[in-house]
């Protein structure tokens, strides 16, 4: 994130690049110092400096974390206690945290979660080795780097043989789904133990995509970890009986960590080389189903636990911290003691969450279901659209971004709409008539939406028949214009990759690449003579896919530094193939049928195979499918899910390329699935906007819809596309219209 204007330029010699996050009790900051060395600066908010008892309980803290040292936890490299703002620094990790990893691929499995389980019990070894218990173990709290997983965020860790005087003020620390029952019920018997209930907890969210003991709130998740067996469904044995242990409420009935790593070495057995463990990974996927839903057909099944709700940057856990703790501290204990009906607050739900726990997410608070399209009338900006339902509108897509829609195509201009309710908020005035030109002479495409910027390409055909082209970024919360910059040559595409927008110059050569918010200049990469590029992430790589325009050889993968654009490998693929993903920290690349010039369109090709490279050696292995797929092809949690043109949805194992299930919909030249990890659910839309909604490890089929769109668009179209906003599905169609429905009543 770019730094705010209040934002301090240095803190104790390190300059600051950007933030990296704000939490209840300081602000992190991305640093470097003088020598070039990247480092994360926690500074404590200003509030919090002025209280004697917390500047004592931090400095004390960084004392003992400096004991802290270990492969996977981040060291403190300095700090400064007695500065106006304390603040202290530790090693940089690039990486996205646990939390991000799971929100955006599903939960973990085989050599994936096996690593993690082990380093976590490592990294929590040297912490209490030092007399520290980390007490905030939670997904937000572990980073996913490169050789594995690294423990942060020690401000708020205790010395275990001094945590008693500095907890006499009875603030309680820690996140409700992965605190153990004593942070809740006396936090000063908190010791190493309790670190192994959390990590426990934070296991079975990374095997399942939930926490043990998942709630509406947190009072409730309180009362649950007090008082109730944690929920297991979805935990393979062997490892299910160690975690069940883990989390008993008493802790000295806990097993010991050295005792846990030969455990989880026994559950999670390392895969063999010699044999690709696809098959393995699809049966015990299978026997896990099997175990949660007893045999039943998922569809009829009910009592499954819930998510959490969707707050303001994704699917996080509450964050109980000291400035948030006397607004429910009293009522917290109260209900954990006493259960429910202590509190007198009423807690909001929405109409699903009420009815009862069922497979689906709980829709958004407010939400209800609508219908509208991109020409509405909007509230503010250009009132009225540049074209009219009906005409030429092809291309037209949209993406969720925090309870909004954003929409844009061919001659549409960008709007957002409320995800509530579906009204036009806003409607962008980048191209109107005062301009002269005519409404076939624009066209917008959607690239993304990051840090609360809508990013978009610009093209305007001119009356002599040229065209320019722009990159541009508007505000999401007024549709202003925050930054633009022409576009060079049409070389490269995919414009938008993690969160840097890639700006070609006009040789088509020179790449900047930006920070979507204010269009910041960070670094300039050079692209391959006579080749036509697409960027892309992968496992929190940055990827230029670089494809030979005449055909002539493979196409080279180049995995760019993120921090200064320098080519760190080199891997060769075939040209006419196009990236999926990763399976099991492999590259996956499926390769249209003869090859062919240029990168394969992932929506239309048709594809006989799939390649798995190794991102560090290159090493390739090949898996030729059953039959060749004239489909729209896309990779999630290990399975690659093929929908036709006639609406026959096919799940293919990308280890094997063996058909793991097949099942036919009313959902017609629909466009790529969408997966949500949460609810295990493929959804697909035709573009005249039926929706089918299928059980995306058995393929049943468990709903679908009638048709939606008033009329199909014309000429060249992108496919429909669905979208999940919090518990809700929005769908876009490519003549305009938008929908949103609740697919626990997807007819209501």
């Amino acid at each position: 994130m770019p730094l705010h204007k209040d934002d301090p330029k240095s803190v104790g010699g390190y300059k600051l690049v950007d933030r990296l996050g704000s939490g209840g009790m300081g602000v992190v900051y991305w640093g470097r110092s003088r020598s070039g060395r990247d480092v994360a600066v926690k500074v404590v908010h200003a509030q919090y400096a002025e209280d004697k008892v917390f500047r004592a309980r931090f400095r004390h803290e960084i004392e003992s974390v400096r004991k802290v040292s270990g492969a996977f936890t981040a060291p403190v490299v300095d700090a400064d206690p007695e500065a106006i703002r304390p603040w202290m620094a530790t090693q940089y990790v690039p990486g996205s945290s646990l939390a991000e990893r799971i929100r955006d691929h599903g939960a973990l499995k085989g050599a994936e979660l096996r690593r993690l389980a082990l380093g976590l019990v490592e990294a929590l070894e040297d912490i209490h080795r030092a007399g520290v218990v980390h007490r905030d173990l939670k997904p937000a709290n572990v980073l996913m780097a490169e050789d594995g997983p690294r423990v942060i965020d020690f401000g708020i860790s205790r010395a275990a043989e001094n945590h008693q005087t500095l907890t006499e003020t009875g603030q309680m620390i820690g996140t409700p789904p992965f605190m153990s029952p004593e942070q809740f019920t006396d936090a000063r018997t908190v010791g190493p133990a309790s670190d192994v209930f959390s990590l426990a907890a934070l296991l079975v969210f990374s095997a399942t995509g939930r926490g043990p003991f998942d709630a509406d709130s947190p009072y409730l998740t309180a009362f649950r970890v007090v008082h109730e067996a944690p929920g297991l469904d979805g935990v393979p044995q062997p490892l299910r009986a160690v975690l069940e242990r883990c989390l008993v409420k008493e802790p000295a009935d806990r097993p010991r960590l050295d005792v846990l790593a030969k455990e989880f070495a026994e559950a999670l057995p390392e895969p063999d080389p010699m044999d690709p463990d696809t098959t393995t990974l699809r049966l015990a996927d299978l026997k896990a189903v099997e175990e949660t839903y007893g045999g039943a057909d998922p569809a009829t099944v009910t009592g499954l636990p819930k998510p959490r709700g969707r707050t303001r940057r994704g699917r996080r856990p509450l964050l109980v911290t000291v400035g948030t703790l006397g607004a429910v501290s009293l009522g917290l204990l109260g209900y954990i003691r006493f259960g429910p009906g202590f509190s007198d607050t009423p807690q909001e739900t929405s109409s699903v969450a009420a009815s009862g726990a069922t497979r689906w997410s709980a829709v958004p608070k407010d939400w209800q279901a609508w219908q509208s399209t991109m020409f509405e009338t909007a509230r503010s900006g250009e009132v009225h659209p540049l074209a009219k339902a009906g005409e030429d509108t092809s291309d037209a897509t949209c993406q969720t971004y925090e309870n909004a829609v954003y929409c844009a195509g061919n001659t549409i201009l960008p709007v957002r709409l409320d995800g509530r309710t579906g009204a036009t908020v806003w409607r962008s005035a980048l191209a109107t008539s005062a301009e002269g030109a005519d409404s076939s002479g624009h066209s917008f495409t959607l690239l993304g939406v990051r840090d609360d910027a809508m990013i978009l390409q610009h093209d305007v055909f001119a009356a002599d028949g040229s065209t320019s082209s722009s990159i541009v970024a508007l505000d999401t919360e007024t549709g202003d214009q925050l930054w633009a910059r022409d576009r060079g040559a049409p070389s490269a595409d995919q414009l938008l990759a993690g969160d840097l927008v890639m700006t070609p110059d006009t040789s088509g050569r020179l790449v900047t690449a930006r920070s979507p918010r204010t269009g910041t200049d960070l670094w300039t990469t050079q692209l391959p003579a006579a080749d036509y590029c697409t960027f892309e992430t992968a496992d929190s790589r940055l990827y230029a896919y670089c494809f030979p325009d005449d055909g002539s050889k493979d196409a080279v993968l180049l995995e760019l530094n993120k921090t200064d654009g320098t080519v760190r490998r080199r891997l060769s693929t075939p040209n006419g193939s196009g990236l999926l993903g990763t399976v099991d920290g492999r590259l996956a690349v499926a390769v249209a049928v003869n090859g062919g010039s240029g990168p394969a369109r992932l929506e239309e090709n048709t594809f006989d195979e799939i390649r798995l490279l190794d991102p560090d050696t290159g090493a390739t292995t090949t898996s030729r499918l059953t039959q060749t797929y004239k489909s729209s092809i896309r990779l999630a949690a290990g399975t690659v899910w093929i929908t036709g043109a006639n609406g026959q949805v096919t799940a293919v194992s990308p280890l094997t390329g063996k058909q793991l299930w097949q099942t036919r919909t009313s959902a017609e030249d629909s466009g790529r699935p969408t997966y949500d990890p949460t609810t295990h659910t493929l959804y697909l839309a035709s573009i005249s906007g039926r929706v089918a909604a299928l059980d995306s490890r058995k393929g049943t089929l468990l709903w679908e819809t009638g048709a939606r769109a008033d009329q199909l668009a014309s000429g060249e179209t992108t496919k429909s596309k669905v979208s999940l906003d919090g518990g809700a599905v929005v769908v876009n169609t490519p003549n305009g219209a938008v929908f949103s429905l609740d697919p626990a009543h997807p007819e209501g």
